[in-house]
């Protein structure tokens, strides 16, 4: 391994984890004294979430600006119930970010595996989709800056995975060819299937041991559970 590209979402920071609780919470928070039943709306926005995320165009539009997605999707779960609230929206949107901030973590061991990956003399670059100030923001309250000679985030880039221009953007400020460098991500297609077909070998991480997806013919270099599995010498069974 002459280089690394590295994920940052469900990679390195927990960043699904805490999501349903926070929606429900910013419901109950919020909810009742607007005169809304809070159960209901948690329920209708968790329906309201999937059908939001779910359109792959909207997915890769929404995702630079996340605020205003969050507040879409508020916005669309109140409407569902057929009591629409801009400003409830807004403030639902405004609570259950500040809930996801509360509960965020990097993954056990991750800063101590980077830090070995450096003193290794691996170059590392970090790649990762989404809104420039919250991508920023986590690299600014973790510390991951240090670990990275490369930042490549799709909101101050303009493209993001599974783009072929960000994988070789990243790898031509690295000055490393393709077939030198492995990507690990959590995220099949963008961190495996993607830079495979550009040459670099892809691990994936499988943290919840789901499996490969049915049907898909990917076939990821290695398999970890979690990003510090890339210290081990033995490749996770």
């Amino acid at each position: 391994m002459k280089a690394l590209l590295v994920d940052l979402d469900d990679t390195l920071l927990d960043y699904s984890g805490g999501v349903e609780d926070s929606w429900r919470s910013a419901c109950q928070a919020l909810a009742t004294t607007a005169g809304v039943d809070a159960v209901a709306l948690a329920d209708a926005v968790r329906i309201e979430r999937r059908r939001f995320w779910d359109d792959v165009s909207r997915h890769r539009i929404e995702r630079v600006n996340m605020m205003g997605a969050w507040t879409k999707v508020a916005a669309n779960g109140l409407e569902r119930m057929g009591a629409p609230s801009p400003e409830l929206a807004a403030r639902i949107a405004e609570d259950f970010a500040a809930r996801r901030w509360a509960v965020m973590r990097l993954f056990p061991g991750v800063p101590e595996a980077l830090g070995r990956l450096c003193a290794a003399g691996v170059p590392m670059a970090l790649v990762t989709n989404g809104d420039k100030s919250q991508q920023r923001r986590k690299i600014e309250t973790y510390d991951l800056a240090r670990f990275f000679e490369v930042i490549v985030i799709e909101g101050e880039f303009g493209a993001g995975k599974p783009e072929e221009i960000v994988y070789r953007h990243a790898l031509e400020r690295l000055g490393i060819a393709a077939a030198e460098a492995w990507m690990v991500g959590d995220h099949i297609e963008w961190d495996v299937a993607a830079p495979q077909r550009l040459g670099l070998r892809g691990i994936w991480v499988d943290r919840d041991r789901t499996g490969l997806p049915e049907g898909t013919a990917v076939r990821p270099h290695r398999i970890v559970r979690e990003f510090c599995e890339l210290l081990d010498p033995t490749p996770s069974p």
